[in-house]
């Protein structure tokens, strides 16, 4: 299953988030998913919202269109964007394979 999947209203992204990295970045693939680093902590949220944040800027779409919809509290989230095209998205994350 690729990381990046395309859905009616954009994309669905798998990820697999390593908090307290030295920077935020991407980091390429893990397993079925995209290896995100994020440089905030994971306490109360932080990570979370640094991911959306993270995955607006670099999508170019509002940070209202990235929703995290699985794994809240874990490593692995599933996160939707709208308004964004699978190529576009694509285009813009080095997932390969998609």
């Amino acid at each position: 299953m690729p990381p990046l999947t395309p859905t009616a209203t954009g994309v669905r992204l798998t990820l697999h988030v390593q908090p307290r990295a030295a920077r935020t970045e991407i980091a390429g693939r893990h397993g079925d998913a995209l290896k995100v680093r994020l440089a905030a902590p994971p306490v109360e949220g932080a990570a979370n919202d640094a991911l959306i944040r993270f995955l607006a800027d670099r999508l170019g779409v509002p940070r209202s269109a990235v929703q995290l919809v699985g794994g809240a509290t874990s490593r692995r989230k599933v996160v939707e964007v709208t308004g964004i095209s699978a190529e576009s998205a694509a285009a813009r994350l080095p997932v390969g394979g998609t």
